[in-house]
């Protein structure tokens, strides 16, 4: 199957893994060179420790929902479609409430307004926003809210982190200045690897931290906006190739480029808050922090299926 193909990508095992392995070093160094150090004898250690803890186990369970849930993928026929007609089913197309579905010439098959194809996954996807490397699996239409969700507890956590380990490096540089570190000089690790692992955690907090914010911030507008990134690159290229077909010279080049590009109808805009609620789901807003499952969004009342509803 293609969805399993798509979990055998090099480039998505690597970045799973570089995931996992900065969740739980982030995690360990907080724990063994940030809080016990410098919380020990206080409460805040506790605190701190179950917050930061609370937050990376959210940060996982979205992480896992985002790859091993279904992005979306078109579902194939189960026998050949014969594509000879499509010409002459367009009328009925448009009468039967299914303008806008196209033919992929890869999957072989018809998918849904707003679908593309995806070349690592081998699938066509809905309302398909990118492929992540970082989750080996699309970011499309039911699974983008677990995307969103694991973004934002990943910027979370860097955050907390941050703070944490620049709050116990000013603890550990007041505590040297009064002479308490001699004290504890043999039953603590050495200034050097602490320092070692305080400077890859703020690097490692500050990268992450400002990657997963730049690419929240363009989530959020691209569901706002109801345009993919695909979407809008189209769009751009439709504009352009309008602004350069006026020209006589160029005429003949923007008209073979347009024809490449699957033409879909503009869809009808939506308030802000429906648009976050058709990827968020219609509960409570404070379960939108939550990797619950919401029911699958239904667009222009269409019902998915391997082929639309008229005759081939």
């Amino acid at each position: 199957m293609a969805f399993l193909r798509c979990r055998r990508d090099p480039c998505g095992v690597i970045c799973l893994i570089l995931t996992y392995f900065s969740v739980f070093y982030a995690d360990y160094v907080v724990i063994q060179y940030v809080l016990i150090p410098a919380y020990s004898d206080s409460v805040w250690c506790t605190l701190h420790g179950s917050v930061f803890n609370l937050i990376l186990l959210l940060l996982l369970a979205c992480h896992s929902k985002a790859v091993f849930s279904d992005p979306g993928m078109v579902p194939l026929p189960d026998t050949a479609i014969d594509f000879s007609d499509l010409r002459s089913q367009s009328s009925r197309m448009n009468e039967r409430g299914c303008e806008g579905w196209t033919v992929c010439s890869r999957c072989e098959t018809y998918r849904p307004p707003r679908a593309h194809h995806c070349r690592v996954c081998q699938r066509c996807i809905r309302r398909m926003d990118h492929h992540c490397p970082w989750i080996n699996n699309c970011v499309g239409e039911l699974n983008q809210k677990y995307f969103i969700q694991f973004l934002f507890y990943t910027g979370m956590a860097s955050l907390y982190s941050l703070i944490l380990v620049v709050s116990a490096w000013v603890w550990r540089i007041r505590s040297e200045r009064d002479g308490d570190a001699e004290k504890d000089g043999e039953e603590t690790p050495s200034k050097h690897l602490i320092v070692a692992h305080y400077i890859i955690l703020l690097v490692e907090s500050v990268l992450f931290g400002v990657f997963v914010m730049v690419i929240f911030y363009d989530q959020l507008v691209s569901i706002i906006t109801d345009e993919t990134p695909i979407e809008q690159m189209r769009n751009r290229l439709m504009i352009k190739d309008r602004s350069s077909s006026s020209s006589s010279s160029s005429t003949s080049t923007s008209s073979s480029s347009v024809s490449q590009l699957p033409h879909h109808p503009p869809h009808t805009r939506k308030p802000k808050l429906a648009l976050l609620r058709e990827v968020f789901g219609r509960g409570s807003v404070f379960c939108w922090l939550l990797p619950l499952h919401s029911s699958p969004p239904s667009v222009g009342g269409i019902s998915y299926s391997a082929l639309p509803d008229y005759d081939v």
